[in-house]
């Protein structure tokens, strides 16, 4: 009876620890996931996902990435299972992950699901958005304090806006292009967002959605002060029709972001505090104090 007795605890004991590291996460269709531990084999099909998860310390825990992820480091080393839209299912199942992150627009959700594989969906759009997923993503993988992660964001951009003129950012009109389509950073995306936080104003209102597609003339009517745009989408800015007329291509008020600095600037991740020194660097160097004063 005493053995049984000890082997009941036993497998109480074992039942116990198990249940402790079990994970109940919902993500954003509602959908609760349920791990029976925190994930060891981990896919990520959105580079923004694959920097949260290196940052809260699990990188070594990823097993692919999408073609896109490509920071910090170790992830350029990692298998590359196709586009976050056009992965490729085969090579997936190959990793056998015991999750696999992609963002809602994935049209491959429903086929994972379906051979078995856990999937969480997450896709950070707004400042709001990227607190909450380090939280789904530090409950996933077992991390005390994922808001940590959110903090530091904070505090960077906030760091990056008290580093600005407040007078003169405020009468600073800005274009974002995210690229040549054109497709602009909107005031509700989280480019806009942060443009926001350092004082800036976004020629692109709400009304407009978060990133959307302009007409050239939009930008013409509009006439911002300053243009932010990566040097893959720049080329040719000037000659499009009626642009050498907008003040900031006359005025040589265009900020020409490098590769990486483009990859920073518009993944909504723990980067974001980097992202907001690299827009307030743009507005120091291309705007003086005369420009309050032609308002």
């Amino acid at each position: 009876m005493n053995r049984l007795l000890r082997l009941a605890s036993a497998v109480l004991l074992c039942a116990l620890a198990f249940a402790a590291q079990a994970v109940v996460v919902s993500d954003e269709r509602g959908v609760r996931v349920d791990l029976p531990r925190p994930p060891q084999r981990i896919v990520s099909l959105l580079p923004s996902l694959t920097e949260s998860v290196c940052t809260l310390g699990a990188c070594a825990r990823l097993v692919g990435v999408d073609r896109y992820s490509n920071w910090p480091d170790p992830v350029r080393a990692l298998p590359q299972v196709g586009g976050g839209l056009d992965p490729n299912v085969e090579a997936i199942v190959a990793l056998q992950p015991d999750l696999v992150l992609l963002a809602k627009s994935s049209r491959v959700t429903q086929r994972l699901e379906a051979l078995g594989l856990k999937v969480l969906v997450l896709e950070p759009k707004s400042h709001a958005d990227v607190r909450r997923v380090l939280d789904a993503l530090g409950r996933a993988l077992g991390v005390d304090d994922a808001q940590q992660v959110w903090r530091t964001i904070d505090a960077s951009v906030s760091a990056a806006a008290q580093s600005l003129p407040a007078e003169v950012m405020k009468r600073t009109r800005v274009y974002f292009e995210v690229n040549s389509a054109p497709y602009a950073a909107g005031e509700v995306s989280f480019i806009g967002e942060t443009l926001a936080r350092l004082g800036a104003r976004n020629i692109v209102p709400a009304s407009l959605g978060p990133f959307p597609k302009l007409n050239p003339e939009y930008v013409v009517r509009a006439n911002p002060d300053l243009i932010m745009v990566g040097a893959r989408s720049a080329q040719g800015l000037e000659q499009r029709p009626g642009w050498g007329a907008i003040r900031a291509v006359r005025e040589g008020r265009i900020c020409r972001f490098t590769a990486a600095e483009s990859d920073v600037l518009v993944r909504p991740g723990p980067r974001m505090g980097e992202a907001a020194r690299l827009m307030a660097q743009c507005l120091l160097d291309k705007t003086d104090k005369t420009r309050g004063e032609r308002g």
